[in-house]
């Protein structure tokens, strides 16, 4: 390179939760391309998606901000017209960038529009509709039902990764900065994958947690809805096997794998960011699949740094959220930080491990998808988690109150607890503060004034009386005072 040029690769699963790589505390996962990217690297023990959906979740990590504040609210709806995502600034400020794999972001069903978005190079574009149109009806049936392992050259993964490599080989030699998104749909179902890795967990066993099985007492109605029939199973006989999924698990670690090859070969001083969009619950609390639960095993998620000179390589175990990616990128990339941004940057813990870049992670829900009816519909929910007590807020049914340090597998709900209520409502005010800081749209008093909160303010149309507009200069002008018709001093205030 005739100078030092920046350079970024960001790597993302589907549906990958946290204990579904090795290096978390589960070798038996078989990954070993992560459990060595993170050898290398910073790994984050206690990171967290922003909402546990596809589409929300991805939102937030390429936004800075969180899905109420970008529109994207549930699967199926579209970024606002006017968020910009990392792929645009980056761009603007003369990156080459480029975005290799399942998007969700578009407002289009599962498969994307087969659109490439502003903001990244059209020539490395392939979401998961790109893939099917390559295919003949057969082929695209096949690739959606079959249930036996399939060639390697077939599965979206090799063709997601084949194409990214072209593109850090290629830019390598470039004199120009670059930024590439490898975001894979596996091990998503339907979890094609080929030998060894389709048979690979035909007789595995993933450890039970306290909570499999568990008969939600005391829990939320709607989590008992969602559990359905899994209640009346029995938690000691009932084992969790999904061979597909495991070896899918397994299999997208080794494309991964020729990702960061191709990186050490090419770009070897490049920012490398590995994470996953959401979890999976495999039964946890009786629940299956993720949705409008605050639960470790769909929220917390696995996040690898690795950044030669640059990071400390360790453990970092405080919290930290999706909503910090954005701000991390830019400040990578050499950009100023940005008042918008809804996240703090993650670069103190490079150097330092030992520190917190945030106080408290935030996690919120509110449907699954606005297409299907299913999914509990609207399931509105808003949580925080300040490293040891989570508190999530169901606005239409019983809140939860956990310790995971006396309580890892979030059993015995505190909602109610008097010993708990200072420590409860501390983290409700920090809820509260946030939700209005962040402009959540569903902000109002009826938030405030739970059951158990015994000093909430009376029922007011007003609330806190407070506006608070948007602030993104750099692509629009700067709003407007109502009371004035002249540019607005201050974006929050009285109104």
């Amino acid at each position: 390179m005739s100078r030092l040029q920046k350079r970024i690769v960001m790597i993302m699963t589907d549906s990958q939760r946290w204990d579904m790589v090795g290096c978390y505390g589960n070798p038996s996962m078989h990954t070993p391309c992560l459990d060595h990217l993170a050898s290398e690297g910073l790994r984050f023990d206690r990171a967290y998606t922003t909402q546990p959906v596809c589409g929300p979740a991805r939102s937030a990590l390429f936004t800075g901000l969180y899905p109420h504040s970008n529109g994207m609210t549930a699967n199926s709806v579209a970024l606002g017209d006017n968020v910009k995502t990392v792929g645009q600034r980056l761009r603007d400020h003369g990156f080459h960038t480029a975005y290799v794999g399942k998007w969700h972001l578009d407002g289009g069903d599962y498969f994307g529009l087969g659109r490439c978005p502003d903001g990244w190079d059209a020539e490395y574009w392939y979401d998961m509709r790109c893939y099917l149109s390559e295919m003949s009806r057969e082929d695209r049936l096949y690739s959606r039902q079959a249930k036996e392992a399939v060639a390697d050259a077939f599965c979206y993964g090799h063709k997601v990764t084949d194409r990214a490599v072209r593109f850090i080989e290629r830019a390598s030699k470039e004199d120009q900065d670059s930024f590439l998104v490898v975001s894979y749909d596996e091990p998503h179902d339907p979890s094609l994958c080929p030998e060894p890795y389709y048979s690979m967990f035909r007789d595995y066993r993933f450890p039970k947690s306290p909570n499999v099985l568990e008969k939600l007492q005391g829990k939320p109605d709607y989590q008992k809805a969602w559990a359905g029939k899994r209640l009346e199973l029995d938690p000691e006989t009932t084992q969790i096997t999904a061979p597909e999924f495991f070896g899918c698990n397994a299999y997208i670690d080794s494309q991964i794998g020729r990702v960061i090859e191709a990186v050490d070969r090419y770009m070897p001083d490049a920012l490398v960011i590995y994470t996953s969009d959401h979890g999976d619950f495999l039964l946890s609390h009786s629940l299956y699949a993720k949705g409008p639960a605050a639960y470790d095993e769909i929220t917390r998620i696995p996040l690898i740094v690795r950044w030669p000179g640059h990071i400390r390589p360790g453990v970092h175990t405080h919290p930290v959220s999706h909503i910090q990616i954005t701000p991390t990128l830019l400040e990578a990339a050499g950009l100023p930080k940005a008042h918008w941004s809804e996240g703090e940057s993650l670069f103190p813990a490079f150097s330092r491990p030992d520190i917190k870049t945030t106080d408290a992670v935030f996690m919120e829900f509110g449907r699954y998808e606005v297409d299907h009816d299913g999914f509990g519909g609207f399931q509105p929910m808003r949580a925080v988690f300040d490293g040891r007590y989570k508190l999530s807020v169901n606005l239409l049914s019983t809140d939860e109150l956990y310790d995971l340090e006396t309580d890892p597998a979030e059993l015995n709900n505190l909602i109610d607890s008097k010993a708990h209520a200072s420590i409860r409502d501390a983290l409700h005010d920090r809820l509260l503060d946030w939700m209005n800081r962040t402009r959540d749209p569903l902000r109002g008093y009826y938030w405030e004034r739970r059951p158990w909160r015994a000093d909430a303010r009376p029922a007011t149309w007003d609330y806190t009386l407070m506006t608070r507009q948007r602030e993104h200069e750099e692509y629009e002008p700067r709003q407007l005072d109502y009371a004035t018709g002249l540019e607005m001093e201050q974006a929050t205030r009285r109104k």
